[in-house]
Order: structure tokens, then sequence, then C-alpha cells
């Protein structure tokens, strides 16, 4: 769908929308106009299906992820815990397909859901296991990244796509990335501790893979130059157009941050906090603005100022 003119964001608020519709704008010009009744504002409608395999499925009239994955849910009969992520346009654990807080209105979605679980021990004998986490949106952290050489990497049955259900039978389900990430890094050295972790359940041509992602320039990002729907925590969904590639730059810069100040990966969040900080108007008005979209995570000096020098902001 294309429309004319820059950046466009349409709120979702009045009902649901259809993708490739349009819609009359301004008042009526004439009598016969005016007695006219108004267009029925078009639907977004998305096509679905599980990763392993399923019919094809319609949803529509979802505003933020929870929502979107209740609608999956529904459309095929499972709780919406059993969905672990969601990636566009393909049915691969492909970490660089993840479905973030934006969706291009031509990407067919693939739920992953819950398959076998097992728990694997770990002794801690780095600081750094070796994991960059991310989460879906809906309460479940999961593995994004295993480096080459690392901890992880060694341990043949943990993979990429695998949900971090539990430290040392501890449950971590509902806790954001970050915190599950800062609960590995605070582990004691040479002491040994329990993962629990949820494997996607996999399609026939995908048993036996184990897959390690790459960095990639738009990781978890729509690609730019089509309208999409931007999902928010809060409020209604709006229609936008793709990320410039300035503001997929900056994004890129603040995730390589991320992964290296926090060990996580995450695009939406990545944007956001470039959204933040060129809102903030000050590199110490960034650090209120980063606490109100994550809480009290005291984030070092040098990641604020690095922050504030990738999102292309200056005093």
């Amino acid at each position: 769908m294309r429309r004319a003119g820059g950046r466009h964001r349409q709120p979702l608020e009045d009902g649901p929308m259809e993708n490739g519709g349009g819609q009359e704008l301004g008042a009526p010009d004439t009598p016969e106009a005016a007695t006219r009744p108004p267009r029925t504002r078009p639907r977004l409608v998305f096509h679905t299906q599980l990763a392993h395999g399923s019919p094809t499925g319609r949803i529509e009239g979802f505003t933020n992820v929870r929502e979107l994955y209740a609608k999956i849910a529904e459309v095929f009969g499972i709780s919406p815990t059993e969905i672990l992520f969601c990636t566009l346009n393909t049915h691969k654990v492909d970490m660089q397909k993840l479905l973030g807080g934006q969706i291009g209105l031509e990407d067919f979605i693939f739920a992953h859901v819950r398959g076998e679980t097992k728990e694997v021990e770990v002794t801690k004998t780095e600081d750094a296991l070796g994991l960059t986490i991310t989460d879906n949106g809906a309460g479940y952290a999961f593995i994004k990244r295993i480096k080459e050489g690392s901890i992880i990497n060694r341990i043949e049955t943990v993979c990429v796509g695998d949900s971090i259900e539990a430290i040392n039978d501890q449950t971590i389900v509902g806790c954001r990335h970050y915190e599950v990430a800062r609960m590995l890094r605070e582990l004691p050295r040479a002491q040994p501790f329990t993962l629990r972790l949820v494997q996607p359940k996999k399609a026939f041509d995908m048993i036996g893979q184990r897959m390690r992602s790459s960095k990639c320039a738009a990781e978890g990002r729509v690609a730019s130059g089509k309208e999409t729907l931007r999902l928010r925590a809060t409020g209604a969904a709006t229609l936008e157009e793709g990320p410039s590639a300035a503001e997929e730059t900056a994004a890129r810069r603040v995730d390589d941050l991320l992964e290296s100040y926090m060990g996580i990966r995450d695009g939406e969040l990545a944007s956001s906090m470039v959204e933040t900080a060129r809102g903030a108007g000050s590199a110490a008005a960034l650090v209120t603005g980063l606490a109100a979209l994550l809480g009290d995570f005291a984030f070092p000096e040098e990641f604020v100022a690095q922050l504030w020098a990738a999102a292309g902001c200056h005093e």
C-alpha cells in the first residue's frame, strides 16, 4: 500500500483495517456527498501459519504483541502461552526474521510453538557464557545468538531459538530479556547451574539443525521502503512508513551496544532508545528517559554517552 508524502502515522483506534485499502479525507464538498454514508475504514488482515506446519489462518484487530499471540492462538485452537516467538516470511528459526514491533503489511507470520523441554547443566568457567538473549514481548526470553567457542557453544543440546524457562529451578517466565541476561551474568564462576530450556517445535525439514545467527543490517526489523504496522506496548498501533536508512543505521549501532553491555539484541528496543535519545534534548535527560523505558536498570555513564552518540544526538 503506497501513500503520498512523507512518514505517515495512522492510529488504529477506530476499528480493524484491511491491507491495501484507502480512506476518504476531508469534509464532503457537495450536498449529495453529505448524505452519502461514510466509507467504512478498511481492515488490516494478516495471514499466519504454525511454523512446524498447519493450514493458513487469517488474523486482524490486534494492537500489540500479546493481542497478536492471542489472535494466532484462537485461530489454531491453542493457548497463547504455547507461542514462543514469531518469524516473518519464513518458517525457519531465523533470528534475522524475528517479528519485533513492526510488521510489513504484506508479511506472512509464522508462529513457533513449544516443543520439547530439556535441562542442561552449565559450569561458568568464564564471566561470559556466550549467549545473546532477546524476548518475544509476551513473557518469554530466548536465545538469539551463540558465540563461537563459548561455554554454551560447547553444549550441543543448546540451540538458537530455545526459550529459557528456568535458571536453577527458578522460573524466569515473565522476565524481560535484560533481566535474564543480568541473572546469568551474576551467577558465580566455577559453580554449576541448571538451565531449563524449551525448544520450538520443529518441522520435518528442520530436525537436526543447530542454528547460529549472524548479524544482519536489518536484524529484527522489517525492510525499509514499505509501510508497516507498528505494535506498541501501550496505546494504539500505528501505520508508518518503513524506517529511513539513517534510522536503521542508528538503531543498528544501539543494538550492537545492547549486546556488548547487556548481552541482548532487540531491534525494537534499540529503535525505541533512538527515539528516546532524539527526544531527550540532552544526555542527562536521556537517563530519565531510559528509566521510564526500562525501569531502574542503572545503565553505566559510558553506555549512556555511547547511546547518545550512536543515536546521532549532539548537545
